[in-house]
């Protein structure tokens, strides 16, 4: 398993544990029902790695919405991929 270090996370989830677990978890799901991982260099199949590594490298970033709850959002490359999969 890739060690990403937390102080890398963090940030990337306004300093809160919760948002970082939130995201990665959501994200875990996105990538066991098929979607595409979108990090580089990735020597796993976990799926937690995966998410984790997409956020430690800005691909998976923390969007704010106006209620307070906070929702992930992904950072695409290629938009138009992403709907052709669904």
């Amino acid at each position: 398993m890739t060690d990403v270090p937390i102080e890398e996370l963090l940030p990337r989830a306004g300093y809160s544990i919760y948002k970082l677990v939130s995201m990665a978890a959501t994200r875990a799901l996105d990538l066991s029902d098929g979607r595409r991982c979108l990090a580089e260099n990735i020597k796993t199949e976990k799926f937690t790695t995966m998410a984790l590594e997409e956020i430690a490298q800005g691909k998976i970033k923390l969007k704010e919405v106006s209620d307070g709850k906070a929702l992930k959002e992904k950072v695409q490359e290629n938009p138009q991929e992403e709907d052709q999969d669904e």
